[in-house]
């Protein structure tokens, strides 16, 4: 469903040409959940830009679902669902005015967006403020709209930017739920985001950024094996032991 290429992407500062992704590769199978995670600075940002079509890679390829980041990048973003923290909602809206206005932006066929909003609206309880201006809900409200609109258009990738950031106990449990939805319905399922202990909750996978490249990737248990650490917090604290981040942009 994803494959990530040897994937490198170049900045330059001061005159000085810095890797912020170093030749990195991964796949995600349809159904599986990733991790990508890393410390600051490790170049986590600039995959998922790379990814979404928002940066042009210096070297390498991103494969969605048959289609090249390169030679057609439109088609790669038409088949990418985008949950990020930092995504707000148009608040003089309703949530159906802004599902169907994305549905529109993504070229749903105008008799598919009705039913499509309605079936949303079920799985993710929508339908008691579907029609109430966004600036009147809570903060879960507003995540569970978020998150029917990065499915609007029927993705068979997600990518998940923090989505649990600023979020309480039941609303993160909101997001569990979403993520185990959409592993039902075998789509690909990138998860990036500080709280280990949440991807290890909600990742069969997952690789380890430092430095602009891939230094660990697999199960826990081949991570475990691999590190000789027994959580991801421990694999993460050994990885920064090998010193500061230098030459890394994110």
């Amino acid at each position: 469903m994803l494959t990530v290429d040897r994937l490198s992407k170049e900045f330059h500062r001061d005159g000085r040409a810095f890797l912020a992704v170093n030749d990195v590769s991964f796949h995600v199978a349809a159904g599986e959940v990733y991790g990508l995670l890393g410390p600051n600075g490790a170049g986590k940002t600039t995959t998922l830009r790379c990814l979404l079509g928002l940066l042009e890679p210096t070297s390498g390829d991103v494969v969605v679902d048959g289609c090249s980041i390169l030679k057609s990048p439109q088609e790669v973003k038409r088949r990418i669902g985008l949950v990020s923290a930092s995504a707000g909602l148009y608040q003089w809206l309703t949530p159906r005015e802004i599902l169907q206005y994305f549905a529109d932006v993504y070229d749903v066929p105008a008799d598919h967006t009705a039913p499509r909003i309605e079936e949303l609206s079920k799985l993710l309880d929508l339908r008691g403020y579907l029609d109430q201006r966004s600036a009147t809900l809570s903060t879960g409200q507003k995540q569970r709209v978020n998150l029917a609109r990065a499915l609007i258009h029927d993705p068979p990738l997600v990518l998940m930017d923090e989505p649990t950031l600023g979020l309480d106990v039941v609303g993160s449990q909101v997001v569990f739920d979403y993520v185990g939805l959409l592993r039902s319905q075998r789509r690909a399922v990138v998860v990036s985001t500080h709280h280990l202990d949440e991807a290890g909750r909600l990742c069969d996978r997952f690789g380890l950024l430092f430095r602009g490249r891939m230094q660990h990737e697999g199960t826990l248990a081949e991570l475990q094996a691999t590190t000789g650490e027994a959580g991801l917090v421990d694999m993460f604290v050994g990885m920064l032991r090998e010193g500061p981040l230098a030459g890394s942009v994110s």
